[in-house]
């Protein structure tokens, strides 16, 4: 882990790839930070330095979850609801709104499919070409790893990866 990321926030980590995000973090030692809407839907074996209950839609919830952060992991999904919703834009907007706010310049954010860890994908910069499969527990790793250099800073990175059939 890098000296100068020790903190980080996480928006999401109640969901199927923040969850696997959270579990990798907190193995890793990081001090985890997480905003929930519902602290029950935290697995019990994964708890973080601090929960934050509230909402991403709240600007104030999302400034008490970022304050004192280094970095910021955005991982907001709608689970199976197909609905329309600004729900994720709106969050978003807050989240970098609250970064702004407190000096936080370190941000990974991503969606992802259902696949084991293998640490072993391709990361593409600045193009998306190719394969948009990844496994919630490769986009986690990655996710660490982007808290430990600068490589990926600023850049559009896709990740990839072919999974056997079973």
């Amino acid at each position: 882990m890098a000296a100068s990321c020790k903190r980080v926030a996480i928006f999401g980590a109640t969901g199927m790839t923040g969850s696997a995000t959270l579990a990798q973090a907190l193995e890793a030692g990081y001090q985890v930070t997480v905003l929930v809407r519902d602290p029950v839907r935290l697995p019990p074996e994964l708890q973080p330095a601090h929960i934050i209950v509230g909402d991403v839609l709240n600007p104030e919830d999302v400034g008490r979850t970022v304050k004192g952060q280094d970095a910021v992991i955005i991982i907001l999904g709608t689970r199976n609801d197909l609905s329309p919703t600004t729900m994720m834009s709106d969050g978003t907007r807050n989240i970098v709104e609250a970064m702004k706010a407190h000096g936080i310049r370190k941000v990974v954010v991503c969606l992802s499919g259902d696949q084991p860890l293998t640490g072993d994908y391709t990361v593409t910069v600045d193009s998306s070409a190719g394969s948009r499969v990844i496994s919630k527990h490769d986009l986690g790793h990655f996710f660490l790893k982007c808290l430990t250099t600068a490589e990926y800073d600023g850049k559009n990175v896709y990740l990839s990866r072919h999974y056997p059939k079973e």
